[in-house]
């Protein structure tokens, strides 16, 4: 069953399976993936929530505080919720809401997507690549075996368990790649040029994703939990041997996977990666004592480009509100499924 907050996302499929005069609406899927898949749709959050035992919210990260939001009032202690992909600790914060009302479900944090796919039509969907492994962990963490088997019963036997919610933040890589990409091509994107992505991570690019990458790691090292590389991440995603990112893109190119940039300036790379996902980096840093100097000037720099402050747009950490709080109570988070400060009440 699909839902759509705005019901935009799902009005095509609703509509094709009218003209068809179909009772249930398909959606196509083709490329690494081909097959049509029949769905239901939801016409209201409550019914998403009262007709299914799996919720799954796949949505960019700046929709993730409203759909929490809408959903927590409905959401069953009987039922399990996947976050694809994890995003800014927001696997906390719907634990927070649902303590509230003390209920308490597993939540499943995707370190990044199943797949990746660009959405062609409105019933349509192009697979681009299955990956190989996600990472993932489920708070509680007295939840985690029952995370991993579910997720593994559904999807397959691709996905990994990461040490609680501070390395899954750490895993998802696609901001800090976002970034070198638009800095390198922001004009190709702003003239709305056809592009090609892994072609124009040149030797430059890439060493700016490497670098960007070394900030990662060494915050994830001072955290004390364990995350792949960036060499590993297309290795893994996109089934090239490892090298240095420049040169496995252009293998990739070469293979035939690949896909064009954004062709407008108006993308998720930049108003969802930046602040949902650089942000974190740079907030986690500052509490380990190691500056992520690339990432928050990578923020500042595409800031004035936008005439905005993409520091201040990211609504999970606004309302979780990291200030005084430490790695050791992120981590007791995982444990608790709750974040609160050393002696605060919920």
């Amino acid at each position: 069953m699909l839902w759509s907050p705005s019901g935009f996302g799902t009005a095509d499929l609703l509509a094709n399976a009218s003209v068809m005069d179909a009772s249930t609406p398909k959606l196509i899927s083709t490329g690494a993936i081909e097959s049509v898949f029949t769905c239901r749709v939801a016409t209201s959050p409550r019914q998403l929530i009262d007709e299914n035992e799996v919720i799954l919210l796949a949505l960019p990260a700046n929709g993730h505080v409203d759909v929490m939001d809408t959903l927590a009032p409905y959401i069953r202690s009987d039922q399990t919720i996947i976050i694809s992909s994890h995003s800014s600790l927001g696997a906390l914060y719907l634990g927070r809401l649902l303590a509230q009302r003390k209920v308490q479900v597993p939540i499943v944090a995707w370190g990044t997507t199943a797949v990746t796919a660009r959405r062609t039509s409105g019933v349509e969907v192009q697979v681009c690549t299955v990956r190989t492994q996600i990472d993932l962990c489920t708070v509680p963490e007295s939840a985690s075996e029952h995370g991993l088997e579910l997720c593994q019963s559904l999807f397959g036997n691709a996905f990994k368990q990461r040490d609680g919610i501070l390395a899954i933040s750490l895993s998802n890589l696609n901001a800090q790649n976002h970034l070198g990409i638009v800095l390198g091509n922001m004009s190709r994107m702003e003239r709305g040029e056809s592009w090609s992505q892994g072609l124009n991570i040149t030797p430059n690019i890439g060493r700016l994703l490497e670098a960007l990458d070394e900030e990662r790691l060494a915050i994830a090292d001072a955290l004390g939990v364990k995350v792949r590389t960036v060499r590993e991440h297309f290795s893994l995603s996109f089934h090239v041997p490892i090298a240095s990112v420049s040169e496995m893109n252009q293998q990739m190119v070469q293979k035939g996977n690949d896909v064009n940039g954004p062709a407008t300036a108006d993308t998720r790379y930049v108003t969802e990666d930046v602040p949902y996902g650089l942000t974190l980096i740079v907030k986690l840093g500052d509490m380990v004592g190691i500056p992520a100097l690339l990432h928050e000037s990578g923020i500042r720099v595409v800031s004035a480009m936008y005439g905005r402050d993409f520091g201040k747009e990211n609504g999970l950490l606004n309302a979780l509100n990291l200030t005084g709080l430490t790695p050791e109570d992120i981590k007791e988070a995982d444990r608790t499924g709750v974040l609160r400060r050393t002696g605060e009440d919920l």
